[in-house]
């Protein structure tokens, strides 16, 4: 992804804190020329605090954009990257830092794209990594290997922007070329999975995340276009109008169920 590209990227910060980290991060994007960061519940961004840490990149901070949730956040974008470091079954593959240049290059130039990052304390949980289409890491060692807020930010920042070698990088397939879809029409589509999937018994009440963040992980590894977003709504719409009254299985989990009949 070239410099100048970065200029598509919105930072967005997940409950952030610390005012002071809000204004560094300002700050560290302004280095990097970006210039919309959205804000998810965040503490009181225009403390003075904020403001000094931030130093010529105010005016970013004054122009940042609150939202009450990361769906809505999230809602206008054709492809997010969840920043973490803790992995796991719910989290999918995680990405290396070094591995979204490769990425990012070959997303379709008018993409609007976002790095989302987490509370200094807690980071993101694994249904908000679930709701980005990605997830990436940087490898620390030590026992203590969480990043500052700030510094995550310009780490991940300075990948994208320093002079690409693309060869020596490590490749990823490239999604499909036409339009993306907005997270907006990706999430439509998982709801009416979700509502089809309880309808039918399919998930596990007490733990349906466990197959619904995977099915989010599927869709993000597929890379569905606009057109393909559409036909498989038109799918489950089908399969939702042919299921009409029926109460489905009571047993859930996702898990396939024996049949009864005759043996021998």
């Amino acid at each position: 992804m070239s410099p100048i590209a970065l200029s598509q990227i919105s930072i967005i910060l997940v409950e952030p804190q610390s005012p002071g980290n809000i204004g560094m991060v300002c700050r560290a994007m302004a280095n990097f020329g970006l210039s919309e960061l959205r804000l998810v519940n965040p503490c009181t961004y225009l403390h003075p605090e904020a403001k000094k840490f931030a130093v010529s990149a105010s005016p970013l901070l004054e122009s940042a954009r609150v939202f009450d949730s990361l769906p809505e956040a999230l809602g206008d974008l054709h492809l997010s990257v969840a920043t973490t470091r803790r992995e796991g079954r719910l989290r999918g593959k995680l990405l290396e830092s070094a591995e979204l240049p490769s990425l990012l290059q070959s997303v379709p130039d008018n993409s609007r794209i976002a790095l989302v990052f987490g509370r200094e304390d807690s980071g993101l949980s694994s249904d908000e990594v679930a709701l980005c289409s990605h997830a990436a890491t940087i490898s620390t060692a030590g026992p203590c290997g969480s990043l500052n807020l700030a510094q995550a930010v310009i780490l991940f920042l300075y990948e994208l922007a320093r002079p690409a070698d693309i060869a020596s990088r490590p490749s990823l397939p490239p999604p499909d070329r036409a339009l993306l879809p907005e997270q907006t029409q990706i999430d439509g589509l998982h709801t009416q999975m979700e509502s089809v999937l309880n309808r039918i018994g399919f998930l596990n009440p007490s733990r349906p995340d466990a197959a619904l963040n995977r099915l989010r992980q599927l869709t993000a590894r597929a890379h569905p276009d606009q057109g393909e977003i559409a036909l498989l709504r038109a799918l489950w719409g089908k399969i939702e109008d042919s299921i009409n009254d029926w109460k489905g299985s009571r047993r859930g989990g996702g898990q396939p169920q024996p049949r009864k009949g005759k043996t021998g």
